[in-house]
């Protein structure tokens, strides 16, 4: 009865919520963030406790394969320069600066949890990024880069964020061999995704020439993709996040040619009202867990507060510090490189940097860490999850109720810049 009853409550409030984010022209994430906060103040819900490798399993892997199945391929090759360098790059240096940060400033985190933590908060989520862009019609440049960059970045901070957790586990980390053992994790995972869509391909092409073209059915069959891919790239050792996003990318720029548009069209519906649940369950689920995270942290929970907005800070700011030399350093190094890609207006790469807003990975990432470490509990689990809570609700409200008036003032719109729409082919950003 408890579960059914949460079930119900969660779809209620979801519907709620949902309404209200249409009624105020926000994005939905926020509106789920501030409804997740809210149902940490309620009482006599029941509060599940889903086992942390579950999370991530149900989570992660659908959430990733979606994007990728709405990514264009195009894009990513085009921009592979600028979305590698936000993707690796600034994934790597900002968890860098926030494994310093916590390391010297909060009591009792170890460099192996400090990492962890940074590996945890350094993805940006561009679900609520692309809501605000399609509302100004940003210019198609950025919106690519920034999908991109939080379709690759996943992967990367989930690869980071295994050998950080084993380091923390084990008590020791080389730098030289995770360097090796991360090129092979990722190549691996990609591969494994890549075999996943042409074994998957080769199904449905069987399913259809059988005659049994049916859209339910190829539906369900993509809807099995994200696991069929995650799955054994898990159980080989290689990345199953990896694995997820080179299955769909592949699957959605080889499905034109085998599948019929009525079969694409009901699976990206399908796609978008997963993924629209998904974010709404991890937004909640962090409310729910909200009462004991604070419980826990007692009588010190203002304290820790001042902790997560310094670390809400310390991600915003890498960022910002980050855009302009990514783009100006490779032009410097590249000759010819500026002549054939001019670097774009400041305005439009301090859009770009004021774009990253943590959102649902961090949040899955964070609830699935393990209760406990070998036969003791796991060290600073409910603080780590409290600032992963806080850097997003300071950066998804914050950043994201400022994104647009940001954009409106500089004017950095297809409309205003009818320049940079006739050129948007000869201008990256980064």
């Amino acid at each position: 009865m408890s579960e059914a009853l949460v079930l119900v409550t969660f779809l209620g409030v979801v519907v709620v919520l949902a309404v209200a984010a249409k009624r105020l022209r926000v994005p939905y994430p926020i509106a789920f963030v501030i409804g997740g906060i809210g149902l940490s103040f309620t009482r006599h819900i029941p509060r599940p406790h889903p086992q942390p490798e579950s999370i991530i399993l149900l989570v992660v892997p659908p959430l990733l394969f979606g994007a990728a199945w709405s990514t264009d391929w195009f894009d990513l090759r085009r921009n592979a320069r600028p979305i590698t360098l936000y993707a690796v790059g600034l994934v790597i240096l900002t968890m860098a600066a926030v494994a310093v940060v916590v390391h010297f400033t909060v009591p009792f985190f170890t460099w192996p949890l400090a990492f962890t933590l940074g590996a945890i908060v350094s993805p940006p989520d561009a679900v609520a990024a692309e809501a605000i862009f399609a509302r100004l019609a940003i210019p198609h440049r950025i919106v690519a880069i920034v999908t991109g960059e939080c379709l690759v970045n996943d992967a990367t901070a989930l690869v980071l964020y295994r050998f950080a957790l084993a380091a923390a586990i084990s008590g020791v980390f080389s730098l030289a061999r995770a360097s090796v053992a991360f090129v092979i994790v990722a190549a691996g995972g990609a591969i494994v995704g890549l075999v996943t869509a042409f074994v998957l391909e080769a199904i449905l092409r069987y399913i259809l020439r059988r005659g049994f073209s049916d859209p339910m059915i190829v539906s369900v069959v993509f809807l099995l993709a994200p696991f069929a891919a995650y799955l054994p790239a898990e159980a080989l050792h290689v990345s199953g996040v990896l694995a997820a996003v080179s299955a769909g990318v592949l699957l959605s720029r080889r499905s034109s040619t085998f599948i019929d548009s009525e079969s694409r069209v009901l699976a990206s519906s399908v796609w978008r009202l997963l993924i629209f649940v998904l974010n709404a369950f991890a937004f909640l689920l962090i409310g729910l867990e909200l009462p004991e995270i604070l419980q826990a942290l007692a009588p010190h929970v203002r304290d820790y507060a001042l902790y997560g907005l310094l670390l809400s800070v310390t991600v915003i700011v890498v960022r910002l510090l980050w855009v302009f030399p990514s783009a100006y350093i490779p032009r410097l190094l590249v000759p010819g490189l500026s002549r054939r890609d001019p670097v774009a207006p400041w305005p439009q790469l301090v859009v770009l940097g004021w774009s990253g807003m943590r959102g649902i990975i961090s949040l899955a990432i964070a609830l699935a860490l393990p209760y406990t470490l070998g036969d003791q509990p796991f060290p600073q689990r409910s603080v780590m999850i409290f600032f992963t809570f806080c850097v997003v609700i300071v950066t998804l409200v914050f950043q994201g109720l400022t994104l647009g008036p940001l954009i409106e003032w500089f004017g950095v719109t297809e409309t205003d810049r009818k320049s940079t729409r006739l050129n948007s082919s000869h201008i990256t950003i980064s």
